[in-house]
């Protein structure tokens, strides 16, 4: 399993919650959903998402709504930060194959910490 969903297990088990991902729980809408989210950040098609990829959006977004250089930097660090706390590692990336689980791991680990007012 990646790093990231071994850390938020260990979260969820921390707190007496043994949610187990499985991907026929999900509606196949969402499944494809979730995997055509995925192309979108892969911009090289090599099936692993990269930072520098998902770090093109906010500099795209400079030109699209003329963003300051201020602006473009805390997205870049917002979209930084969330998408490290999806699973993409900064230095290897994600997997396309372990992306819905990651999704679905993060989504639980942020129910619970919901429940528990955190």
């Amino acid at each position: 399993k990646q790093w990231y969903q071994r850390r938020v297990r260990g979260y969820l088990r921390s707190v007496g919650n043994n949610w187990q991902f499985n991907v026929e729980d999900l509606h196949p809408k969402m499944l494809s959903r979730l995997y055509k989210r995925f192309d979108t950040f892969d911009l090289d098609s090599d099936e692993k998402m990269e930072m520098d990829e998902i770090l093109y959006w906010p500099d795209r977004m400079r030109q699209l709504v003329n963003a300051t250089d201020e602006q473009v930097e805390k997205m870049r660090e917002a979209v930084r930060v969330f998408f490290f706390n999806k699973g993409v590692d900064p230095v290897h990336g994600l997997k396309r194959e372990d992306w819905v689980e990651a999704n679905r791991v993060f989504a639980e680990a942020e129910r619970e910490r919901e429940r528990r007012g955190e």
